[in-house]
């Protein structure tokens, strides 16, 4: 056994236990409280899981759940940005470069390699596993927001458009779900949680 591998293995881990702290905008279902972003990474892998069977062509389900557990890694530096907030996303980019350099550094040499890969493969949502992580990262969220009678929606004024923008990936690439996001947007719409 390599000692100092096991020891830099072990810092990266505890070093994650951080995004136990990181609250995001979205409640957890129940509306107690906001959720974490390791809470949310759970979740979207759970889903992944899930929803293998509607998942793009040439997906790998194992994979994929892989992605979405590192995808929010970085915010432990870098902060959750939140999914409608135009003023954060003008250096989200680059806040969460520099959080990616710092982190993933912390790991032994090819498993820092392989991390960041997996990570800026979730960026570039250019394979079918990112493709279908980001639609799991883009469709719990919604979810989370019906069950609590649109709240982040209501809080930051968000609207319709906004929201079928932000799924539109989840329309081209999963149209099995399609059906129900309409739905649910339906709903929001006609409770006042979204505006029109």
């Amino acid at each position: 056994m390599n000692q100092e591998r096991l020891e830099q293995q072990l810092a990266f881990s505890m070093e994650c236990d951080k995004m136990k702290s990181i609250y995001r905008n979205t409640l957890l279902a129940d509306g107690s409280r906001r959720e974490t972003d390791a809470e949310h990474s759970w979740h979207i892998a759970l889903m992944a899981s899930l929803l293998c069977e509607y998942a793009p062509k040439g997906a790998s389900c194992s994979r994929t759940a892989q992605l979405c557990l590192i995808h929010d890694l970085v915010e432990i530096y870098a902060g959750d940005t939140f999914a409608y907030d135009t003023e954060g996303y003008k250096d989200k980019a680059a806040r969460e470069t520099a959080a990616a350099d710092k982190l993933f550094a912390l790991l032994p040499p090819d498993q820092c390699a392989a991390y960041r890969a997996q990570w800026e493969e979730f960026e570039a949502c250019q394979t079918p596993d990112a493709v279908f992580a980001n639609c799991c990262d883009r469709f719990q969220p919604v979810l989370n927001n019906m069950a609590t009678d649109g709240h982040t929606w209501k809080l930051h004024h968000v609207s319709r458009s906004q929201v079928e923008a932000r799924l539109r990936l989840v329309r081209e690439q999963m149209p099995a779900l399609w059906p129900r996001c309409t739905a649910m947007l339906d709903t929001a719409v006609q409770n006042g949680w979204l505006t029109a």
